[in-house]
């Protein structure tokens, strides 16, 4: 096992955060959605620098041609792997919904269907 398969990413990326945020709309749901492009622009920027900086290389390298990544079909393994990063990726970005869904759900006995009900309605 890695190094960081003992970090749990779902409950780092569902953490409150501390003090009060900035606020530019005076609309909560507008600034959860501002919050959530924001965080991923951020990852799709990195993400699309780093990719560029290894697809250079590799082809400066002559070890690889981008023909080939476009060409490349993920095994078993790396498919459960891509499949993991990609459920601590959308629990980063929907971290502020699922904190409102929790926080609506502990003021009240209400069940989950009808939170999201009331969620889907704003």
């Amino acid at each position: 096992m890695s190094e960081g398969m003992d970090f749990d990413w779902m409950l780092r990326a569902n953490l409150a955060p501390k003090g009060k945020r900035p606020e530019f709309f005076g609309d909560p749901d507008k600034e959860k959605l501002l919050s959530m492009v924001l965080a991923l622009t951020a990852e799709v920027s990195v993400l699309r620098l780093r990719l560029d900086t290894v697809e250079r290389l590799l082809e400066q390298s002559g070890a690889l041609s981008r023909e080939e990544i476009e060409a490349y079909a993920p095994d078993r393994e790396a498919g459960q792997q891509r499949g993991e990063w990609i459920r601590e990726y959308v629990a980063r970005i929907m971290r502020g919904p699922q904190q409102q869904m929790e926080a609506m759900m502990r003021e009240s006995d209400r069940a989950l269907e009808e939170v999201s009900a009331e969620l889907k309605d704003i």
